[in-house]
């Protein structure tokens, strides 16, 4: 199984970015997804997550009402798009898959990791 991240990039505060990930080597909707970040001198924590239909989703506290968390099992793909970017939203951000009935917001439940993306906010 390989996931793959993009989209990560330089932004300024208050705009926008979408991070995709596609999963390749298994049929994606067996798959609970989730987006994890690591901000410089961090641990890694999660920021959304989303069950395999898409039925059930989470959001850390500080991605409510900022980042959407999406998947098109169609296209083997899961989203994340992040508006109102702030400076402290800078950070390595990783999409994993999980077997998980549901979904998890612990990272020791995801079987695969994307390589990361970088995201940057400026001030």
């Amino acid at each position: 199984v390989q996931l793959q991240a993009s989209g990560g990039g330089l932004v300024q505060a208050g705009g926008s970015l979408r991070l995709s990930c596609v999963v390749s080597g298994r049929t994606f909707s067996t798959f609970a997804m989730g987006w994890f970040r690591q901000a410089p001198g961090k641990e890694r924590d999660v920021v959304a997550a989303i069950s395999r239909g898409g039925d059930r989703i989470y959001y850390t506290d500080s991605a409510k009402g900022r980042f959407t968390i999406s998947r098109d099992n169609a296209k083997n793909t899961v989203y994340l798009q992040m508006i109102s970017l702030k400076p402290e939203d800078t950070a390595i951000y990783y999409c994993a898959a999980t077997s998980s009935v549901g979904f998890s917001t612990s990272e020791i439940r995801y079987d695969y990791w994307g390589q990361g993306t970088l995201v940057t906010v400026s001030s």
